[in-house]
């Protein structure tokens, strides 16, 4: 996992074995900021990096002023600091790295930012960076991964989180975890280690509802709860730039694909494994299984895969978000 490999990169580093260069790249922004910040605040003392530590742009310079800096040696100090953000405005000439990387400074410590792009790992500066230095690939988590992420950070600092406040989290921000890091640190704030982010906490202090939102929807419609999934609509009919329909629809297909796919597992006991869930959540599946046969299921598919259609103005003039999904709920229900 991501975060494994961050905290082996940044334990080195407190050690004090750093490396000559880190080539920090790929989808994910939020590991490459945090390894980037932590050299820039750590490998140096503060009176050292007045003269040794410099932050360039990609955008401002070529591969041969990262090489020059590279070069030069420290002032009054064993090491320099060279970091290199938004390092994949240079993803033209970036393979003329190659002679420095096979042959770094080793008072240099050159970190790049190469954000949402990857180095062609069958040419030469990929295999050359990871025998001197450390490529390190910034992966993007699927949203399913996202709640085991959050239990996992939040337990590094002493903090737990209930599954569905950390299902709130993921549904209301999504995967992009820069934003879920940042609304965690002002949670952080108002509790103390040790205590536990509720659902509760989360909608007095970030504003997502508790009671509705699409996870609820979800249950209720599993639990064949008629008024209360009429009434979680209602909500969002009044509040929709806060609940589009867009996520509505993609997580109820998700939700039935994967009933659908629960309906045809032999072994039911490795249902959360073959899922890709929580096992705390595997009970909302168990209830839907009896609610809705597999037949049906295949049918409310079809159903929301409609709806998707009508909401983009596909055989639907003009119809609201309410007024859509009081249809896909009828279908759903009848």
């Amino acid at each position: 996992m991501p975060l494994d490999k961050v905290k082996s990169i940044i334990a080195d580093i407190k050690n004090g074995n750093t490396k000559p260069i880190y080539f920090l790249m790929g989808e994910e922004p939020y590991y490459i900021d945090g390894i980037s910040k932590y050299i820039e605040e750590n490998v140096l003392t503060e009176a050292e990096k007045g003269f040794n530590q410099m932050v360039l742009y990609g955008r401002d310079i070529t591969i041969e002023d990262i090489v020059s800096n590279a070069k030069r040696y420290p002032m009054m100090a064993e090491k320099q600091v060279l970091i290199v953000k938004e390092a994949q405005d240079l993803s033209r000439t970036i393979e003329n790295l190659l002679g420095y990387a096979e042959n770094p400074q080793p008072t240099t410590v050159l970190v790049l930012c190469y954000k949402y792009k990857t180095l062609d790992k069958r040419k030469k500066l990929s295999k050359a960076v990871a025998k001197t230095g450390v490529v390190f690939e910034s992966k993007k988590l699927y949203e399913n991964q996202v709640p085991d992420w959050i239990k996992r950070v939040l337990a590094g600092k002493g903090y737990t989180i209930t599954p569905k406040a950390a299902q709130m989290l993921v549904e209301f921000l999504g995967n992009d975890l820069s934003k879920v890091n940042n609304e965690l640190e002002k949670l952080q704030l108002i509790i103390k280690p040790g205590e536990q982010i509720t659902p509760q906490l989360i909608e007095e202090n970030i504003g997502i509802s508790k009671d509705f939102n699409n996870f609820e929807l979800q249950n209720a419609i599993g639990e064949r709860n008629v008024k209360k999934a009429f009434a979680i609509i209602q909500y969002f009919s009044q509040n929709p730039k806060n609940n589009p329909l867009v996520m509505t629809v993609a997580l109820l297909y998700s939700f039935f694909s994967k009933l659908l796919k629960y309906h045809g597992l032999s072994n039911k006991a490795e249902a959360a494994r073959a899922l890709g869930v929580n096992p705390y959540f595997l009970k909302d599946y168990q209830t839907a299984a009896r609610n809705y046969p597999m037949k049906k299921v295949s049918a409310i598919i079809g159903n929301i895969r409609e709806i998707d259609m009508k909401s983009k103005g596909v055989g639907a003039a003009n119809l609201s978000q309410a007024d859509l999904l009081k249809e896909l709920l009828v279908k759903i229900f009848n």
